[in-house]
């Protein structure tokens, strides 16, 4: 008997049981990409941008984070964006940004926890009203069955039990695989962070550069102006 004899020998309840698993590997799939274009070398690009920090140019910090649609980049954008505007409003944007990024990362992980919880329960369901059914074949019968009858109703009745667990033991496990790898992530965030205050802080007050146009015309711009250099060198 192959899978597909099986699955309609389960009845109505592996309908259910079906659904859970293409949403499971829909939400794994997805995960599972999302989490990969997340990830970046924090210690190669936490590098450049202290060394873009060091040159003081704000814009520069701004074009190259924005070259990575990562989490990390979008909370140093962030935070940069309100650089002269304070210690506070550099932490609430970097924070809200954090917050985001952490919803993004999490989303729909809750399915894959309610499939793992969902699925043996449905297959349970299934065997349960599949051993009544059995039973009230025997009572039918007026109890006069055989053996081989009567384990023929048990193992199909049992048959969405095997199915729902098939289900619920992979979603739990890609549950707790993606909560561990976003928690990860979460740290990151937490060190970049951390991080950027701790180079906010060491920049002297904001200055404005004279540059002038391609009609003539004087711009000026914000620029960082750091307080040492050793302190780069020392994080490099």
């Amino acid at each position: 008997m192959n899978l597909l004899e099986m699955f309609f020998k389960g009845g109505i309840v592996m309908y259910p049981i079906l659904i859970c698993s293409i949403v499971m590997v829909y939400v794994a799939i997805e995960r599972y990409l999302t989490l990969r274009k997340a990830r970046i070398d924090v210690g190669q690009f936490l590098m450049k941008v202290r060394s873009i920090f060091q040159k003081g140019d704000v814009s520069a910090v701004l074009a190259f984070c924005a070259q990575k649609d990562a989490p990390i980049a979008n909370i140093i954008r962030r935070g940069v964006m309100k650089h002269d505007l304070g210690e506070q409003k550099v932490r609430g944007a970097a924070e809200d940004a954090g917050r985001e990024e952490v919803y993004h990362l999490e989303k729909r992980l809750s399915w894959l926890a309610s499939i793992a919880g969902i699925a043996p329960m449905l297959g349970f369901l299934g065997t349960v009203t599949g051993m009544v059914s059995a039973f009230q074949q025997i009572e039918v019968l007026g109890g006069s069955v055989n053996a081989a009858i009567l384990a023929g109703g048990i193992w199909e009745a049992l048959i969405t039990t095997v199915f729902g667990l098939a289900v619920g033991i992979p979603a739990y496990a890609l549950h707790n695989y993606f909560v561990t790898s976003v928690a990860r992530f979460v740290h990151e965030m937490e060190l970049t962070a951390a991080e950027l205050f701790d180079l906010l802080d060491r920049r002297g007050p904001t200055t404005m550069s004279v540059r002038k146009g391609e009609s003539g015309v004087e711009q000026r711009t914000p620029e960082l102006v750091l307080e040492d250099d050793e302190y780069f060198r020392k994080k490099s």
